[in-house]
C-alpha cells in the first residue's frame, strides 16, 4: 500500500518551483486531495502519459516529465549507437506545453543525445513526420490533445514516427520507474544546450515538405471542382492556424475565413472548454460565424491538429454536423471513385478502421474492392498496419486509415491520424461534389439509400480518481458476464482481453445484440471515462 503521506512531505520538501510549492501547501490539511494527487504515479503506457496538471505524482509537472524523459533516454542509450540518438520534439498550445518541451530537450542533451525541437508550436503530424524525416531515435509531442484545460501530456514516438508499441513502452516504464523524478534526472540548462549545438532547432523546410507531401494526397486528377466556396476555419485556439491555412491556400482555396476568437494559440480554451470537434459546444463560435458570413462549410481541429470535424450548410439554412463515421464513409466512398477514375487505384487496396469505428465503412470499401484491416482502438495501430505494408513493400496499397474519433490519414508520409491531410481531402472532396451540384449530405443519403442508414453513438462516463479507477474495472467485469444488453438478447459477445482476432490484448468488449445493432464497451486510455460505443440501423 502507497504511503501517500510519506510522499507529500518528500514532495513538499523537494519541490522548488513557487507555482508547484504553493498549491502543495494549499492542500497541506486536504486528505482527498493528497490522496488523488499521490495514490498513483501518472500512468505511462503506448500513449505517453497524460493528465491534470499540478503537484504530484498523478499530475502533469516537470519531474513527472523529467522522469518519463529520462527513462526514454535510457531506452534510447541502450537501443542506439553513440552518434545515431537523436529524438524530434513538438508541442501545442496548452499550458505549460513549451516548458515541458524545452525539459525534455535538456535532459535528452544531457544523456549526450540530440534533440531536435521546433521553434514554434507545431501539430502531432509535424512531429512524426519529423522524426522520419531527420532520422530520429524516438519523439516526443508534448499535447493532451482535445481534453480540457487542465490536462497535458507527454506522447512518444519510436523511429518509424509511430507512437510506440506495448513492447516498448514496457521497457521504457520499466526504466521510469527505477528513475528519481529529484535525483535522478539529468538535464542541462535549455540555452545552455542550444547554443552547444546538443539541441537544434527544427529547420523551416521541414514544415514546408511536410505541405508539399500533403498536397501528393489528392486524388483529383483533372477533375471538375469548385474551389470558390466559402470556407470558416477554427483551430480552436491550437496549432492548426499555420498548416491548415497554408494548405489551403497553396491549392487553390482562397475563400477562408479564421474564427478571429479561436485564431491564436491559447491553452486556457476562452471560448471551448472542452476543445473537442466531436462536440457542438465547441463549434459553437465557429458555427455563429458561418452562419453570420453565409459560408458554406465549417471547418475545426483540434488543439494539437490531428482530428478534424465539419459542419456542412443544409437545405434549412442551419448547418449540420457530420460525425467521424459519417466523413470516414464519404472519404472512402470519395477516394475509392476517384482513384478508380483516374487509374490509380492500387492492385491490393488496404483501408484499415479500428474496431469501434462503425462497420458501414468496410461494406462500402468492399464495393471498390478495398480490403478493411480492423484493428484496436488507437491510431498507433493503424500506423503498425502501414509499417507492415511498408516492409512489404506495399505501402501504397493503403489509401485511407480512420477512426470514429474524427481521425484520418490518407498516405503512408507519417504514422499518426493528420488533420491538415484531413482538412486537405475534405475541402477538395466537398469542392468535387459542389462543382457537380452535390452536397455531402446529399451525398450521404445517397450512401445511406445504397448501404442502410446505420446511427452510431458514443457515450461516455466519467469515474474520476482512485474509486473511479476501481469502479470502471467492476463495470468491465459486469458487462463480461452480460447475456442481455439494454433490454436486448446478446447474439455473440467478443472480449478483447483474451487477444483474440490476431490483436493484442485489450480491455474492449464487443456485442453483437438481437437486432443487429453493436455495442463496445472499454475505458478510455488517455482520461478517467468510460466510453460506451452504440450502433443501429435507423428505423424510418
Amino acid at each position: 500500500m502507497r504511503d501517500v503521506k510519506q510522499l507529500y512531505e518528500l514532495w513538499k520538501n523537494k519541490v522548488k518551483e513557487k507555482e508547484l510549492a504553493d498549491e502543495l501547501a494549499s492542500i497541506e490539511k486536504d486528505e482527498e486531495k493528497i490522496s488523488d494527487a499521490f495514490y498513483r504515479d501518472l500512468e505511462f503506457g503506448t500513449g505517453g502519459l497524460r493528465g491534470v496538471l499540478g503537484a504530484g505524482t498523478n499530475r502533469m509537472n516537470v519531474y513527472t516529465v523529467g522522469k518519463a524523459t529520462q527513462g526514454l533516454a535510457s531506452y534510447v542509450l541502450s537501443h542506439y549507437e553513440e552518434g545515431k540518438r537523436s529524438v524530434a520534439i513538438s508541442y501545442d498550445s496548452r499550458i505549460n506545453s513549451r516548458l515541458f518541451a524545452e525539459r525534455a530537450a535538456s535532459i535528452f542533451a544531457a544523456n549526450g543525445i540530440q534533440a531536435y525541437i521546433y521553434k514554434t508550436l507545431m501539430p502531432t503530424p509535424c512531429l512524426s513526420y519529423a522524426v522520419r524525416r531527420l532520422g530520429c531515435s524516438a519523439g516526443v509531442m508534448v499535447t493532451a490533445s482535445h481534453n480540457p484545460a487542465k490536462y497535458n501530456g507527454y506522447k512518444v514516438y519510436g523511429s518509424d514516427g509511430c507512437q510506440i508499441t506495448e513492447e516498448a513502452a514496457a521497457e521504457i516504464l520499466s526504466a521510469i520507474q527505477k528513475t528519481d523524478a529529484f535525483e535522478g534526472v539529468s538535464a542541462l540548462p535549455f540555452e545552455k544546450a542550444l547554443s552547444d549545438g546538443l539541441v537544434s532547432y527544427i529547420p523551416d523546410e521541414v514544415l514546408t515538405e511536410f505541405i508539399e507531401r500533403v498536397k501528393k494526397e489528392s486524388v483529383v486528377k483533372g477533375e471538375k471542382v469548385d474551389r470558390s466556396a466559402k470556407i470558416v476555419y477554427t483551430p480552436l485556439n491550437g496549432t492548426g492556424l499555420v498548416p491548415v491555412t497554408r494548405i489551403l491556400k497553396e491549392t487553390g482555396f482562397e475563400n477562408v475565413i479564421v474564427v478571429k476568437e479561436q485564431e491564436l494559440p491559447d491553452g486556457h480554451f476562452p471560448t471551448c472548454p472542452y476543445p473537442n470537434p466531436e462536440i457542438r459546444e465547441a463549434l459553437t463560435v465557429g458555427l455563429n460565424r458561418a452562419e453570420e458570413l453565409g459560408a458554406d462549410i465549417l471547418i475545426a481541429t483540434d488543439p494539437d491538429c490531428d482530428r478534424v470535424g465539419i459542419a456542412v450548410k443544409n437545405k434549412q439554412g442551419g448547418f449540420s454536423l457530420l460525425t467521424g463515421n459519417e466523413v470516414g464513409f464519404l472519404l472512402i466512398d470519395f477516394i475509392s471513385q476517384m482513384r478508380l477514375k483516374s487509374g490509380t487505384m492500387p492492385k491490393d487496396p488496404v483501408m484499415v478502421k479500428t474496431i469501434v469505428t462503425s462497420d458501414l465503412a468496410e461494406k462500402i470499401a468492399s464495393k471498390y474492392g478495398v480490403k478493411t484491416k480492423n484493428v484496436l482502438t488507437g491510431f498507433k495501430y493503424i500506423g503498425e498496419q502501414i509499417g507492415l505494408l511498408e516492409k512489404q513493400g506495399k505501402a501504397d496499397s493503403y489509401i485511407l486509415g480512420f477512426e470514429e474519433s474524427y481521425g484520418y490519414l490518407t498516405g503512408s508520409y507519417v504514422r499518426d491520424k493528420d488533420a491538415v491531410d484531413g482538412v486537405f481531402m475534405i475541402a477538395e472532396m466537398f469542392a468535387y461534389y459542389r462543382a457537380h451540384g452535390v452536397s455531402l449530405l446529399d451525398k450521404l443519403s445517397e450512401i445511406y439509400r445504397e448501404f442502410g442508414h446505420f446511427v452510431s453513438t458514443l457515450e461516455s462516463k466519467t469515474f474520476e480518481g482512485a474509486e473511479g479507477f476501481v469502479k470502471m474495472q467492476e463495470i468491465m467485469n459486469e458487462y463480461r458476464k452480460a447475456k442481455e444488453v439494454e433490454g436486448k438478447k446478446v447474439v455473440s459477445m467478443k472480449d478483447y482481453s483474451l487477444g483474440i482476432d490476431g490483436l493484442p490484448k485489450s480491455n474492449v468488449v464487443k456485442f453483437v445484440l438481437e437486432d443487429g445493432s453493436t455495442l463496445v464497451v472499454r475505458p478510455s486510455g488517455t482520461e478517467p471515462k468510460l466510453k460506451i460505443y452504440r450502433c443501429s440501423l435507423a428505423k424510418e
